[in-house]
């Protein structure tokens, strides 16, 4: 009797290059992945990662190369081949409607019917209810898309994938807007799933995590492999050194910066939405100053997304009631276009969908904001947009061409145009939301950097992460949301993670007046 190889899948001598900009996203890249294994894939922002998963997936096609399933060559030329060999991807950018609920998006093009013609949402909702509790991945089926935390999104992409029977689960940065609590509870979820002999591959940047849960890792570097271990045997700095060629430390320098005066308050903000009994925020009140990092902390469906909505006239639901004063005006319902004319600039946490469009060039994207500038005579200007665009690829060390599609661009590099647009125009308010949601350590410290030099030049920020050793690293003061209000307010001084977790879960909560006396100090 011949005895069964541990490996899965092969994919031997990838080749991948985007005919636009010339540039190779793989170049010969062997990656071999065994059944039942949970295989991270590592490396910089724009090292092939994405993309070569995406090959895996149907979803690109690679130039060159071949892939092998249990010693077989196969095809696979489109997301519905992937789907015949039960391969199923969890997309860093989620692929949701929001003019569905939870369940209709789980279930979608595999509904369950009702005497075999009509749809049965009852059903439905039971089946991904029952999902959810298997695999330690709990949702209501009814709530709408729209109303949904990131965080909660990615949890109906997973369900997505493991109902329509995927056994090989492609997850792109799977843990990036969750809380330690909440990774924990993730990390169960693989670990049962791989005892059931599913094969889960990770692209991550959290070489802490890798170490934790994966078998094996592989590490890529500038569209090739560079290696390939026994997770076991690495720790992260080596696997550090490996992803980027040198040692790395993610550190922030923050110099001196006296607040000034107020910029933004917030004085009582709620938001009550129709089918809610209580409101999903309630009596919000902070002031954010000149020259101050103002974090927002808290756990994924406590209202943070809400507020971050209702501050950048993003809010589609419910009623919103008390003020946010920005230079005299209420903002709390002003159109973003108003918002940005009176000085503030966003940076949201879907970079894909809400910060860039995805679709149009790279220099597209950069002057959207600055069409008014552009033009001659109502006619845009070519020489001056490319001076403009070729200025800002430079400072912000952008890899791409001005003409290239902003979805050909790897996350960190989506991430440095956004930034390149709204840091650009000087504004006196910035909200950031996420800012370093899926991007490596380099990334991650350029995008700190200049964050912290719109803090010098005297820019009030407003920051909202559910990532803590991003706000503590960055913010200067740190206020905790739970259940839409705001329980504690604290100097970033002497803290940690422990204790605002504590915060963040509803375990502790601070008196009226501390809140008071933390937001007016």
């Amino acid at each position: 009797m011949a005895i069964e190889s541990p490996v899965l899948f092969e994919m031997e001598n990838i080749h991948k290059i985007y005919d636009g900009n010339n540039v190779y996203a793989n170049k010969g890249v062997n990656l071999s992945v065994n059944r039942g294994e949970i295989h991270a894939i590592v490396g910089e922002n724009g090292a092939g990662k994405t993309t070569l998963m995406k090959i895996l997936c149907g979803l690109e096609r690679a130039n060159e190369g071949e892939i092998r399933f249990n010693g077989k060559p196969v095809s696979i030329e489109s997301a519905r081949d992937a789907d015949m060999l039960e391969i199923g991807m969890v997309h860093q950018h989620f692929c949701l409607f929001d003019g569905f609920n939870v369940a209709d998006n789980v279930v979608l093009t595999r509904e369950p019917r009702k005497n075999g013609l009509f749809y049965d949402r009852v059903n439905a909702a039971k089946k991904v209810e029952e999902l959810g509790a298997k695999y330690n991945l709990p949702i209501d089926p009814g709530a709408s898309i729209e109303s949904l935390s990131v965080g909660e999104k990615q949890k109906v992409e997973i369900l997505r994938i493991l109902y329509r029977g995927s056994k090989v689960l492609v997850l792109d940065e799977p843990t990036a807007l969750l809380t330690e609590q909440e990774i924990k509870g993730f990390f169960v979820t693989l670990r049962q799933l791989k005892s059931l002999g599913y094969t889960i591959i990770i692209i991550t940047h959290k070489l802490d995590e890798v170490t934790e849960i994966s078998d094996r890792v592989t590490v890529m570097r500038n569209g090739e492999v560079v290696n390939c271990c026994i997770t076991e045997e690495c720790d992260t700095q080596a696997i550090a050194r490996m992803m980027v060629g040198k040692e790395v430390l993610l550190q922030v320098e923050k110099p001196e910066v006296k607040p000034g005066a107020t910029v933004l308050k917030i004085n009582g903000l709620s938001l009550t939405v129709p089918g809610f009994s209580n409101p999903i925020l309630n009596d919000i009140s902070l002031s954010i100053r000149e020259g101050e990092i103002f974090g927002m902390a808290a756990v994924a469906g406590n209202g943070l997304a809400d507020l971050e909505n209702v501050l950048t006239g993003m809010n589609s639901r419910g009623e919103v009631s008390g003020e946010a004063i920005l230079h005299g005006k209420n903002i709390a319902n002003m159109h973003p276009g108003e918002l940005r004319e009176m000085g503030m600039a966003y940076v949201p946490a879907d970079r894909l969908q809400r910060g860039t469009s995805a679709e149009l060039q790279l220099s597209d994207n950069m002057i959207l904001l600055e069409h008014h500038k552009m033009t001659r005579a109502g006619v845009l200007q070519g020489k001056g947009i490319l001076a403009f665009v070729k200025e800002l690829l430079l400072k912000y060390n952008i890899v791409g061409h001005h003409a290239t599609p902003v979805n050909n661009l790897s996350g960190g590099n989506i991430q440095r145009v956004v930034l390149s647009r709204e840091f650009s125009r000087d504004p006196n308010l910035l909200v950031v939301s996420e800012p370093t949601w899926g991007l490596d350590i380099v990334s991650s410290e350029f995008v700190y950097q200049k964050i912290v030099e719109m803090r010098s030049s005297k820019t009030a920020i407003l920051l909202i992460s559910a990532n803590l050793d991003e706000i503590l690293a960055l913010s200067d003061k740190i206020a905790v949301i739970y259940r839409g209000e705001i329980v504690g307010v604290f100097a970033n001084t002497n803290l940690d993670r422990e204790s605002l977790g504590e915060y963040m879960l509803g375990l502790k909560r601070q008196s009226k007046e501390e809140i008071l006396h933390g937001v007016e100090a």
